[in-house]
């Protein structure tokens, strides 16, 4: 029983790690040992375990005095920890439908998809709530749908949406119309007075969405 309750709680912590590693990005092994109420050491165990299993790699990164640092990172292996939205089954129905309707067909098919977006939406984001609470009420959404959506304060009185998984992204690869009427998405959800550009693309190399967002001068 007692073996079973460690391997219970070393599953339960090796996922806190993936998640923190998924959200803020490559982090040191003290670093996630503070945020985990852990020893270094401890966390260290779960980072060459799951190191073993290719869920995570390391890289040394140079500091003004001593050793490198190690920064551990997630790999690619990693993304069956979150929601993938039926990859292979997306890519092979947009093949299809590509190859039924064309170009152009897929191309309506997508804007049928954000206009349904677009009312889901619109039911759960309060019209006059402030850009702030439209941002807080969006990122909700998305992390229902499976985002890991997040909202912080940016400069100048801008704001970062931030989307640190996207479960379609084997389907966006296949069709980048799919990350195109995304942000046509965001624009409509949260008013014609809003600009919002994409400042990093999962699709791009980076290992998350983040998004611009400020009131238009």
């Amino acid at each position: 029983m007692l073996r079973k309750l460690r391997k219970s709680g070393d599953r339960k912590t090796r996922r806190r790690l993936v998640h923190l590693l998924k959200t803020e990005g490559p982090l040191t092994s003290t670093q996630l040992a503070d945020r985990l109420g852990l020893t270094a050491m401890a966390v260290r165990q779960h980072l060459y375990a799951l190191q073993s299993e290719k869920f995570v790699t390391v890289e040394e990164r140079p500091v003004p005095i001593g050793r490198p640092a190690k920064h551990w990172q997630l790999t690619a292996e990693a993304d069956r920890f979150f929601p993938d939205a039926y990859s292979e089954l997306s890519v092979s129905l947009i093949s299809a439908l590509g190859d039924v309707f064309g170009a152009e067909g897929l191309k309506r098919v997508l804007e049928t998809r954000c206009a349904r977006q677009q009312a889901a939406y619109a039911g759960r984001i309060t019209p006059s709530a402030s850009l702030k609470e439209k941002l807080q009420q969006l990122a909700r959404l998305r992390t229902e749908e499976g985002y890991m959506a997040e909202v912080k304060p940016g400069e100048k009185g801008s704001f970062l949406l931030i989307e640190n998984h996207c479960p379609i992204c084997a389907a966006a690869t296949q069709c980048l119309g799919f990350c195109t009427a995304e942000l046509e998405l965001f624009r409509k959800v949260l008013g014609p007075d809003i600009g919002i550009e994409r400042e990093e693309h999962i699709l791009s190399g980076a290992r998350r969405c983040a998004y611009r967002v400020r009131r238009a001068s």
